[in-house]
């Protein structure tokens, strides 16, 4: 199934970062900006080697704009320093521009975003990876590994591999390699063993 778009879905011909992210502002590509608070785009410079790419903004990310930015992005910055590698120097973005949940009290809780709506972003997605250029995509989590690879991609199958990119990805990255998201190494039983874990990932990226 593919999301009815409406006006502003498409993201406009530029590589661009500045001019991607004004544009994705107004994106009504589906209906998860009606309740979001912003469109919360990529972070980073263009030609950075690695693009990392997560599910969707959470709570602090849409009440900041900013990717990455809550309880797993500071997991995420902790483990890239840990594997040796600086976040500043890293694209960072979502499959997903737009948070989506569900009120629990006054909470907002974290609401997995359909297949329908990871296909409306797909194109901003695009449009960032031509603007980019990285080297390698690194997918955290299912969620982002099947925004890319399809619904049949199973992280568990293919975790810490490299791939190669599928046929509509073709050119815009030499290879991509699928890990957990920093989300589940919170939600872990054993944390520390999943953290190590997710660390040793991304040594090997």
């Amino acid at each position: 199934m593919v999301a009815r778009q409406e006006p502003g879905a498409e993201p406009p011909d530029t590589t661009s970062l500045d001019k991607l992210r004004d544009a994705a502002r107004d994106c009504r590509g589906c209906g998860l900006y009606r309740d979001a608070t912003a469109t919360v785009f990529g972070v980073g410079a263009k030609g950075a080697e690695i693009f990392a790419l997560g599910e969707q903004p959470g709570d602090q990310e849409d009440r900041r704009g900013e990717p990455f930015v809550g309880p797993a992005g500071r997991l995420l910055d902790r483990a890239l320093a840990d594997a040796g590698l600086d976040r500043d120097s890293l694209y960072v973005t979502n499959a997903v521009k737009h948070f989506k949940f569900k009120l629990r009290g006054k909470r907002r809780i974290h609401e997995k975003p359909a297949r329908s709506e990871i296909v409306a972003c797909r194109p901003w997605l695009i449009a960032e990876l031509q603007a980019v250029q990285p080297r390698l995509v690194l997918l955290l989590g299912a969620t982002a590994a099947q925004s890319v690879y399809g619904s049949s991609f199973r992280l568990t199958q293919h975790r810490g591999e490299p791939l190669d990119p599928p046929e509509e990805f073709d050119g815009m990255f030499a290879s991509a390699v699928a890990t957990v998201h920093p989300s589940a190494v919170l939600r872990a039983p054993d944390r520390d063993t999943a953290y190590d874990e997710f660390v040793a990932d991304l040594r090997g990226l």
